[in-house]
């Protein structure tokens, strides 16, 4: 499946079919993250709920610490 993924074209495997599944791909899930799916913020209860389709548009945007 194509992804638009922060911009860039980014192919996943079939397995991929949820934003939670996605996020364990790119093993993110320990990470503090913000997740859009076509232009819509979801909140992080909704990630095994959102289902992907082929040309979603994602942006995965991680919090960082420092000072």
């Amino acid at each position: 499946m194509q992804l638009q993924i922060n911009g860039e074209m980014v192919t996943v495997p079939e397995s991929v079919q949820h934003i939670s599944d996605l996020i364990e791909h790119f093993k993110l899930e320990k990470r503090v993250l913000m997740i859009e799916h076509n232009e819509s913020i979801l909140e992080k209860d909704h990630h095994p709920k959102t289902e992907l389709k082929d040309g979603d548009k994602i942006e995965i945007v991680q919090f960082v610490g420092g000072g």
